[in-house]
């Protein structure tokens, strides 16, 4: 009896590891994919996504294995085991490098070559892998798990395994010291513990443990089980320190999108192996089939339920865990956006009014015109459009204006009732006239007046429509706002990010922007560039090099911005004299478009292109000039006062 508990517990405990090995596998590949999605252009992410590479092969070789496999299988899923195994020291040695550059200490050339040496030498181990040297053969009824036999060279490797990892681990304790926030040094420590499981957790201690291990099976399968439970933590551990690094969401941002990955990929994929890896196993204990319906049947239905989940409990916890103290601010964004009125949602909602207003007054048209500026522009046309066709709009509101405000009082114009939209929330002087928003036109017949029942319910969906061009009227302004904001907002958080671990550095130097953001922005101010809003206002002059130019224009921005840009692109002007070939295709389009403020169609003619092809070379052309200014800014190459005083002429 003690027996049969006792081989039961085994078991028990076989299968359990079975599921952590391929969850932890299922994960680290989760992760993996993670990192390369969201921040592999940082170095930190980077050198940890070849850590998870590492982890992905050592833990699916080793869920692959098992009682089904031959033995000439088992030998080649561990000899591909070793793949992983040998470049996580040179991993491990790179990340560290990273997180020292990162935490402000680069490398002078030194530790740089030091990675690339210790990679060399993983190259030598593999080489040594694939000749059959750095391990023996398989040893298939080795106790408690097949192994392979060790050699000289495992040795050797087991020595540069430790002494490369004792290396990394020492500059991780240097980049934790040069850590100034909390918030850095928290980071770090989760780094710094979750590093040490993929490390220690990979290494098969089979080929020094194997009669220790046979010996106490229990013992061993209970040691693997905690080794892989602490595996699968600090694994997750280490991917949520990294996730901060390279991004400059906001912190609340990097946990919600990491936690959503987590629960939507490794967590969900886990359960269900594990439910259907238990179905599968009592099918066997009582003596049925391992792979009968209920296997796919316990999958779809785990995955579904988890999916369910997520979906219905993910705002809860979002605003539990993430929010904070900033709870009712991002709540009220999230509102905003769930019931924003878009541009379609109010043409939507404007075409049911028009078909009210149609049914009500058996009318073969109806129109809203929306006032911007002191021009109309027709915005829903219901029914009929070639009444509308011989009209002037202006006339229309010529009619409005020259009988001033009345009330609610409808007006004739040729064939059609016209009502004035006005604003309904009016700030300052309540005597004065509310703002025209628009006009709700209505074909009329001549042999229907308006009944006053009619009427009523007309004038009741007028304040509809002008209910809805209002709030759309503010919402533009947010909008508007917003767009100014945005690359203050943008600079800020980058600032921020970086100074999670690099804090004197980050806020001593001045922000350098990104290439995309310049891009836009250079855009806008050449499309002003005699003049405008967009070329005073633009956030370009926040430049540096726009500062330095502002010393030769007496301190005029717009002066000095026009000169920067006219630099930038003579930069993108070919040698010799201006020809109208495809390598002055750039430059001549600039030229023409933006500084000669030429038409596009005839751009596109003088140059040969259909205008779908000059929009698409513009936009080549303006990333050009983005990249020129982005040059400048670092300082690489930008005028002296003698040349800036030649393009002033």
């Amino acid at each position: 009896m003690f027996n049969g508990w006792y081989e039961g517990l085994l078991a028990g405990l076989q299968v359990l590891n079975n599921i952590l090995t391929a969850g932890i596998a299922i994960t680290a590949f989760s992760l993996l994919l993670y990192a390369l999605s969201f921040n592999l252009r940082d170095r930190v992410a980077r050198s940890f996504a070849i850590i998870l590479l590492c982890v992905v092969v050592v833990f699916t070789t080793e869920a692959l294995q098992n009682k089904t496999v031959p033995d000439w299988g088992i030998e080649l899923l561990l000899r591909l085991q070793w793949l992983g195994i040998i470049f996580l020291p040179p991993a491990y040695l790179h990340l560290s490098d990273a997180l020292l550059v990162t935490a402000g200490r680069p490398s002078r050339g030194r530790r740089r070559m030091a990675v690339r040496l210790v990679y060399g030498v993983a190259v030598g181990f593999l080489i040594l892998l694939a000749l059959g040297l750095l391990v023996g053969g398989l040893v298939p009824n080795g106790k408690p798990a097949p192994y392979l036999h060790r050699t000289l060279w495992t040795e050797i490797f087991t020595l540069f395994y430790i002494g490369i990892i004792g290396w990394a681990g020492y500059n991780f304790i240097r980049a934790y010291r040069l850590m100034l926030t909390r918030s850095g040094r928290r980071r770090m420590l989760y780094l710094m513990a979750g590093a040490t499981a993929p490390a220690l957790g990979s290494y098969p201690y089979l080929l020094y443990g194997s009669g220790f291990a046979a010996q106490y099976p229990l013992v061993f399968w209970s040691a693997v089980l905690i080794n892989n439970l602490l595996v699968a933590v600090l694994v997750v551990t280490m991917a949520y320190a990294v996730a901060f690094f390279g991004v400059s969401w906001p912190d609340r941002v990097v946990k919600s999108r990491l936690f959503k990955w987590l629960l939507r990929g490794p967590v969900t994929a886990s359960t269900a192996l594990a439910f259907m890896t238990i179905v599968r196993r009592a099918g066997e204990f009582f003596g049925g089939d391992p792979y009968s319906g209920f296997v796919p049947l316990v999958m779809v239905a785990t995955v579904l339920l988890f999916e369910h989940a997520i979906t219905l409990l993910s705002p809860l916890w979002e605003r539990v865990l993430f929010f904070g103290r900033d709870r009712q601010e991002i709540q009220l964004l999230q509102n905003i956006e769930e019931r924003l009125l878009t541009q379609s949602d109010l043409q939507q909602f404007l075409e049911n009014v028009l078909a009210a207003v149609r049914d009500h007054l058996q009318s073969p048209c109806a129109f809203v015109a929306a006032l911007d500026g002191d021009d109309l522009s027709l915005t829903v046309v219901a029914g009929n459009r070639a009444l509308l066709e011989r009209e002037d709009l202006s006339d229309a509101l010529q009619v409005v204006n020259h009988n001033g405000e009345s009330g609610r009082q409808e007006f004739v114009w040729d064939g059609f009732w016209i009502l004035p939209l006005h604003q309904r929330k009016v700030n300052g002087d309540r005597d004065e006239a509310p703002p025209l928003l628009g006009l709700l036109g209505i074909a009329r017949r001549s042999d229907r007046p308006l009944e006053n029942d009619q009427r009523d319910a007309l004038w009741l969906l007028a304040d509809r429509v002008a209910l809805a061009l209002e709030d759309r009227r503010l919402q533009q302004r947010v909008f508007r706002s917003l767009e100014d904001l945005q690359p203050q907002m943008d600079m800020l958080q980058r600032i921020r990010a970086a100074g999670r671990y690099d804090t004197t550095h980050t806020l001593l130097t001045e922000p350098v922007f990104e290439e995309s953001d310049l891009a836009e922005w250079v855009k806008d101010a050449l499309t002003h560039y005699w003049g405008g809003p967009k070329l005073t206002n633009s956030p370009l002059m926040r430049l540096r090099v726009v500062r330095e130019f502002m010393q030769h224009y007496d301190g005029n921005a717009s002066n000095a911005l026009r000169a920067l840009l006219r630099q930038a692109v003579e930069q993108i002007k070919p040698e010799g004299d201006r020809k109208f070939t495809s390598e002055w295709i750039l430059y001549n389009i600039l030229e023409m478009k933006f500084i000669e403020g030429r038409k596009v169609r005839e751009v596109a003619a003088r140059l040969a292109m259909s205008e779908a092809d000059l929009y698409r070379k513009q936009r080549v052309a303006v990333e050009a000039v983005a990249r020129a200014i982005l040059t400048m800014e670092k300082g690489e190459n930008y005028l002296s006062g003698g040349q800036n005083e030649r393009a002033k002429k």
